[in-house]
């Protein structure tokens, strides 16, 4: 991103106003944090971050008190799907287009050099981390929150995708509901820090931290800070430990992209499916281990000897299983040995676990594609099941669209301008700009208002309305609009202005070809009147 840190004007927090709004936003954060917490435990485990940050082991196990992986299978198939669907791989997911802003006559224009920034763009994120990048995005939003940065990169590669575990993200919210501030803490190497910040200025007690102890981890937080009186944004880093701060840019726009899947009023993060899931999730855990430890008696078993001198269940070693010593087992002297009677059946849970392996999938929408051993699907089946699928996630998609999708066309296009690659002088706002989906998911939503303009014209020239129903149609009007919810480029397509001219020629063609018919059927009276009078 472009920056500039002798900018002029606008506000600048100190290091300690900085720490102190980081604080108050991780407070509001750790109000979430139980239900964030289960959720990563028993859906996310890759991802858990709770206990390992504050001083556990990296390497540490996740899944201690995991007992089904119901929950980690359809979260993953969650993520993918919707990158599927919305970020396919490798593929173009969405168009710029010129929006009402353009004047008519330099629209075509526009459009036709938007189209090679578009392409332009694709070619890029084909050899970025984007798909990889997305793909740990979209699991974050699964529970409700997801956060990366688009960030410069090198010339091999132009942008860098960098998706950040909420876990060390807190944010707050300005006007609109729109995020403005992000606070991110890190852990870097001492050594690193000036390669990471080549403009970093280094308090003296930092640089004899680095020149003693290189490799060890220093503590930092980095700071977006939304300022609205320049409206550009604040960039700082600084060292927790001595409370300095190390680096400070303007920023045009802020690197982040912080999606929430859905919002509840009066809160700032937001609650995914596994929030919706999660007590089906954690029942579904405690059946099962509950099953496995009725599962480990029935093999094993628990048994009671009788302390009658003669067997010594010191000595007695039965594997697998357990000895408990009694007075006696039945009667006045009973065996010696005998088997703990089980109290109860536990084959009932079987019906349970059933029930609840169907409701999460069902919520993490991992029931709707047909199994693998089934035949192949039509092609209207797959539309019909893709528009399904835009039904059941709802208000999701649209703002999966307006938080994720268009700011990070804007960043990207940022990032493109600011490196060169591009000279792009509108803004992405919708009005100069617009960003339209073209991803499956959002093509199976435009194939519906195609067809029911094709079955409007179908109904219009089948004659039941007269001339009234043959003139309905604006046939050009129609014609442009299909081509754009189809998605299909503008270089390929005449515009209105091309196809008058070729209509001029085609009638000028039509009326040379009557002419010339004309011609020979004059010749060829003339040729017979001819004959006659030979005759």
């Amino acid at each position: 991103m472009q920056y500039n840190k002798d900018a002029p004007g606008g506000m600048r927090l100190t290091a300690d106003q900085i720490i102190k709004r980081q604080m108050q936003a991780q407070t509001k954060k750790d109000e979430f944090q139980q239900l964030y917490q289960d959720a990563y435990e028993f859906a996310l485990p890759q991802r858990q971050l709770y206990g390992v940050w504050e001083g556990g082991s990296t390497g540490s196990k996740k899944m201690q008190r995991v007992f089904d992986s119901t929950a980690i299978n359809s979260t993953q198939r969650f993520a993918n799907r919707l990158q599927s669907v919305v970020f396919p791989p490798q593929r173009k997911w969405a168009k710029l287009e010129a929006g009402m802003d353009i004047p008519d006559a330099r629209r075509t224009q526009a459009q036709a050099i938007l189209d090679v920034y578009n392409d332009k763009m694709f070619a890029v994120l084909k050899q970025s981390n984007f798909d990889i990048a997305i793909g740990e995005f979209l699991l974050d939003m699964a529970v409700g929150t997801a956060c990366m940065m688009v960030q410069p990169g090198d010339d091999v590669n132009p942008i860098n995708f960098i998706p950040v575990p909420l876990f060390l993200v807190s944010y707050e919210e300005g006007a609109n509901g729109q995020v403005d501030n992000v606070y991110r803490r890190m852990r870097m190497k001492a050594e690193s820090i000036q390669r990471q910040w080549p403009d970093a200025e280094l308090s003296d007690e930092l640089k004899r931290r680095i020149a003693d102890k290189p490799s060890d981890d220093v503590e930092l937080l980095e700071a977006v800070i939304h300022d609205h009186k320049r409206g550009d944004y604040c960039y700082h880093v600084i060292d927790k430990t001595s409370k300095t701060e190390i680096v400070y840019r303007r920023m045009k726009s802020s690197p982040w992209v912080i999606s929430r899947y859905m919002k509840v009023a009066g809160e700032i993060y937001g609650r995914g499916p596994l929030m919706t899931a999660l007590p089906d999730i954690k029942t579904l855990n405690k059946t099962k281990e509950l099953l496995l430890k009725n599962a480990s008696l029935a093999v094993a078993g628990v048994y009671t000897a009788a302390d009658d001198g003669v067997l010594n269940p010191n000595t007695v070693r039965i594997t697998p299983g357990a000895v408990i010593p009694v007075a006696r087992n039945g009667g006045p002297q009973g065996p010696a040995l005998q088997a703990l009677p089980r109290s109860g059946d536990f084959n009932v849970t079987q019906l349970v676990i059933n029930d609840l392996v169907q409701n999460v999938k069902r919520i993490l929408l991992d029931e709707s594609l047909p199994p693998e051993n089934m035949s192949a699907r039509s092609a209207t089946e797959i539309v019909e099941r893709m528009k399904e699928l835009a039904q059941n996630l709802g208000s999701a998609f649209g703002r999966l669209i307006n938080e994720t999708m268009i700011p990070l066309v804007s960043k990207i296009l940022e990032v493109m301008d600011s490196k060169g690659l591009i000279d792009l002088p509108l803004r992405v706002n919708g009005l100069e700009v617009k960003v339209t989906p073209v991803a499956p998911l959002a093509q199976a939503q435009n194939m519906e208002e195609v067809n029911a303009i094709v079955q409007y014209a179908q109904l219009m020239a089948s004659g039941q309305f007269g001339q009234d129903g043959a003139l309905a149609i604006k046939s050009d009007a129609a014609v442009d609009f299909i081509g754009d919810k189809m998605g299909v480029p503008a270089a390929v397509r005449n515009d209105a202005s091309e196809r008058a001219v070729l209509m001029e020629e085609l009638k000028t063609q039509q009326a040379q070809q009557i002419a010339a018919q004309g011609v020979a059927a004059q010749a060829v009276a003339n040729a017979e009147a001819d004959a006659g009078t030979a005759q």
